[in-house]
């Protein structure tokens, strides 16, 4: 017998009761699936619970190309886009993943450490001389993940703002019209079609061009590869920069964290998976899934054709997983959180995200020891419209 339970607007579920509150704030991990209304007004499940979101994300009767199909329910105002990575079932998926994950190896990953730490120092450097007060969003949080993406993409320094715009965009889920999404998708399309045809012509050492002349047995198609650098650019600009600010604002409200960063700095890789954990960037932790049968899933039966959504975000506050779940610990192990995601649709960009969350937060704590707020908690701003939650601005003084 299916679970019933009255419908609830999208939820944004915190389990922290500084971030802004919504309906849905007592959403937690014991609750198992609830029932919710979409912005677009479509039904859907949410699974609270650590272990039903293990499954959600891993069993393939739980459809992501299903939600991208006409008519399927969806939180956009726009529709999925079908080809994405993102939005693929095997076979399909498994062959462009394993072409993908070529493209966030060790080696590309290390190699992009050095351009990682120096983009972040001159974007320190610029805090620095706008002090002793100045917004880290607009002067750190977002133009590192933009410079790291397009430089990763190999597009021109010129364009980057740019992308950087088309990118927020893409993401609204009330902010813009469909209209707005679906112009801002072909702009993104169509300048990275152009960009492609470059990269054939005159390679370089970069993403597109490996990609773009890769063996033909290895290629991805037009389509597929334009789409796969939509799907880079706008999951790593926005994830990246919301977790930054996020994670800057969690060691702000929690100064003994931050002194315990200064004082041991070697605790910043572990750190980053307690802040993923902590304050995760997105406004639920993950995208709609589709039933292809009746499945049975946290004591609810979902049937056919039915959405779920992921709330990764009460997920890793589970507390038959995580002691204490709600304390913000960097020494936290272990830490087997799922803000990267889970299964076959986990992160391919993990690795990446994982570097500039170290090298921003590490270097911030080291050159500004005495950072702190510069507004009251409940007088900050943020941005609930889009896929990805964080502060419009974050102004710090030191």
């Amino acid at each position: 017998m299916t679970t019933e339970h009255p419908a609830t607007p999208f939820p944004f579920p915190t389990a922290q009761p500084w971030l802004p509150a919504t309906e849905f704030d007592d959403l937690r991990a014991t609750d198992g699936l609830h029932r919710v209304a979409l912005p677009t007004g479509d039904p859907a499940w949410i699974a609270a619970r650590y272990e039903d979101n293990r499954q959600l994300l891993s069993d393939p009767r739980f459809s992501r190309a299903a939600a991208a199909r006409a008519g399927a329910p969806r939180a956009r105002r726009a529709a999925l886009e079908a080809r994405s990575i993102t939005t693929m079932d095997p076979p399909e998926h498994t062959r462009l993943r394993r072409i993908a994950m070529r493209a966030f190896s060790t080696r590309r990953i290390n190699g992009l450490r050095p351009r990682i730490h120096q983009t972040t120092d001159r974007l320190l450097d610029a805090l620095a001389a706008a002090g002793p007060g100045a917004d880290l969003v607009t002067t750190v949080a977002r133009p590192l993940p933009v410079t790291v993406i397009c430089e990763l993409l190999g597009v021109p320094v010129t364009d980057q703002e740019q992308f950087g715009a088309w990118s927020q965009v893409y993401l609204s889920v009330t902010a813009n019209s469909a209209e707005e999404i679906e112009g801002a998708t072909a702009s993104l399309k169509g300048y990275l079609a152009q960009l492609i045809q470059e990269k054939r012509r005159q390679p370089d050492d970069d993403l597109l061009s490996d990609l773009a002349n890769a063996p033909q047995e290895e290629r991805l198609d037009e389509d597929e590869l334009v789409t796969f650098g939509v799907t880079l650019l706008v999951a790593g600009v926005e994830t990246v920069a919301h977790s930054i600010s996020g994670g800057v604002l969690a060691l702000l409200r929690h100064p003994e964290q931050w002194e315990l960063l200064r004082e041991q700095p070697e605790l910043i890789e572990g750190a980053v998976d307690e802040l993923v954990r902590y304050t995760p960037a997105a406004v639920s932790g993950g995208t709609v899934r589709v039933a292809l049968e009746d499945v049975a899933l946290g004591g609810t039966l979902v049937r056919a054709g039915e959405a779920v959504l992921p709330a990764v975000i009460s997920a890793d506050r589970d507390a038959t997983v995580f002691t204490d779940p709600d304390r913000l610990d960097m020494t936290r192990s272990p830490n087997p959180h799922i803000g990267f995601g889970h299964g076959p649709h986990r992160c391919l960009g993990a690795q990446l995200a994982r570097a500039e969350l170290a090298i921003a937060v590490g270097s911030l704590v080291a050159r500004f020891p005495g950072l702190r707020l510069d507004v009251a908690v409940e007088d900050l701003e943020w941005d609930l419209r889009t896929m990805q939650r964080g502060p419009r601005a974050l102004p710090v003084r030191w």
